[in-house]
């Protein structure tokens, strides 16, 4: 029996067309029926969702919102409750990630959206959130609301599970009446949420809907694009580029493309009792979702000078990394991803030949390490567990190894004491590097990070302002004036 993807109120199940999708892994199956809706209905969702959003969605309390998702998200925490059950059963299936990373990976992301963490959210972007409810007086005087759009389209990405409700929880958050595009990778959690929230709040379901479309294709793609109010997409750049040429020029375009990561170990960090440990979590950034995440880290600046040379921490990151191999094996490559794994290492092969790089594993191992013989600039890798390590004599070096990819650069992992930390930091930053964090929990980042440096909130919504003058003129005309 096929599991059905997508949230459509409004429509009954034999009122749309489904197309059946396989996926294996792990030699089990699954078939996924995946929603296409026709132009017209297209249309008709899209006023359906605006309709709604206006009439009830816009008048709820945000705090009435933030307990729907808080409800939603505990069940799906509940690793009893039958859709967290199904989850764990299914996704492994449907993105080759095995079972263990998925369970972890959808804990530690669902932490992010329970009460505490949503009014993180909230409190990051707004110096006052009572200005998504109603007018709140302004630092400059007068007063300000925020607006949340009538129809906000989500474009979503399936590289990572469960990784539309970032965008789908932050919409919701400002009133958004919402339509997502299901990415066909991953297309099971954003509908499993949307009934979980139904349960909930059946009126805040009603302003909220998730889909799917071939992309690229003609037909209903043009329609939501169309009735659109904002746009908010994940994808390759390329991607992205086509998708905001076909955009009315009055459409708010969000997008979020190709990023590159990287890690630092400074000198103090590396004695014998916790460059173990660094490793470790090292290769856990490494290793989480298969370095798919624009978080995910593709090179590390291994400083000279202390008890643990760069050669050794390789060693012992190679080990981890090993040992990760048995824990959580990685999933079977796409062979577009297995030629680019080949195509890279072949390269460094080349440059082991020549003596100016070491590269520990074996062909056949599901990872690579690379010791650079000496200092060279940031560069991809081939995803999927290979890494390069890159000896500095000095952190001061690092910045400007990193600032050709100053466009691409997101995340940086650091192990440092506190002044190197904060002086590194703001070199960072000049050359485009937005989230500085620890080793280890690169691939998790914190409710209300500012994802490319830009506000998960603030970016979505317009704000009216009410003027000191208009205040002031206002009072010529009350009842009680003189």
């Amino acid at each position: 029996m096929a599991e059905f993807a997508g949230y459509l109120p409004g429509f009954a199940r034999d009122e749309i067309g489904w197309r059946p999708t396989r996926f294996a892994a792990w030699g089990e199956s699954v078939e996924v029926a995946l929603p296409e809706l026709s132009d017209a209905q297209a249309r008709a969702l899209c006023d359906r969702i605006r309709t709604r959003a206006r009439a009830s969605l816009k008048r709820m309390e945000v705090a009435r919102i933030v307990a729907a998702i808080d409800r939603a998200t505990a069940c799906l925490l509940d690793r009893q409750h039958p859709l967290r059950r199904k989850a764990e059963a299914l996704l492994p299936v449907v993105t080759g990630y095995d079972r263990e990373t998925v369970r972890l990976g959808l804990t530690s992301l669902l932490k992010t959206f329970r009460r505490p963490q949503l009014l993180r959210f909230l409190a990051e972007d707004f110096a006052n959130p009572g200005m998504l409810d109603g007018f709140q007086p302004a630092a400059k005087g007068g007063f300000v609301r925020a607006h949340g759009p009538d129809l906000l389209l989500h474009v979503w990405a399936g590289n990572v599970p469960a990784l539309s409700l970032w965008s789908l929880v932050c919409g919701l958050l400002v009133k958004a009446g919402t339509v997502g595009k299901l990415p066909s990778a991953e297309p099971l959690t954003a509908g499993w949420f949307a009934g979980l929230i139904a349960e909930s709040d059946p009126d805040l379901a009603e302003c909220l809907a998730a889909v799917w479309w071939k992309g690229g294709s003609e037909g209903c793609e043009a329609a939501f694009l169309r009735e659109a109010d904002t746009v908010l997409a994940y994808g390759g750049n390329p991607t992205l580029a086509a998708l905001r040429a076909k955009l009315p020029v009055t459409t708010r375009f969000l997008p979020y493309g190709h990023r590159i990561g990287f890690g630092i170990v400074a000198r103090e960090a590396l004695d014998s009792r916790r460059a173990v440990a660094l490793a470790r979590l090292a290769a856990h950034d490494i290793a989480r979702y298969e370095q798919q995440g624009c978080y995910s880290p593709q090179m590390l600046f291994v400083e000279r000078g202390g008890p643990v040379t760069p050669g050794e921490f390789a060693r012992h990151l190679a080990h981890e990394l090993a040992a990760l191999a048995s824990r959580h094996p990685r999933r079977s490559l796409s062979p577009a991803e297995a030629a680019a794994v080949a195509a890279w290492r072949g390269a460094q092969e080349m440059r082991s030949l020549g003596g100016t790089a070491e590269i520990l594993g074996d062909p056949a191992d599901p990872w690579s390490v690379v010791h650079a013989g000496a200092a060279e600039a940031l560069s991809p890798t081939g995803l999927n567990r290979t890494i390069t390590l890159v000896p500095v004599d000095s952190l001061d070096a690092i910045p400007a190894l990193v600032a050709p990819h100053r466009v691409f650069l997101q995340t940086a992992g650091i192990a440092a004491s506190p002044d190197n930390l904060f002086r590194l930091a703001a070199r960072l930053g000049e050359v485009g590097v937005t989230r500085i964090t620890a080793l280890g929990r690169m691939t998790a980042p914190e409710a209300g990070w500012h994802h490319d440096g830009r506000f998960s909130l603030l970016d979505l919504v317009t704000l009216t302002e009410i003027e000191q003058g208009a205040e002031a003129a206002a009072e010529g005309f009350a009842p009680y004036v003189d």
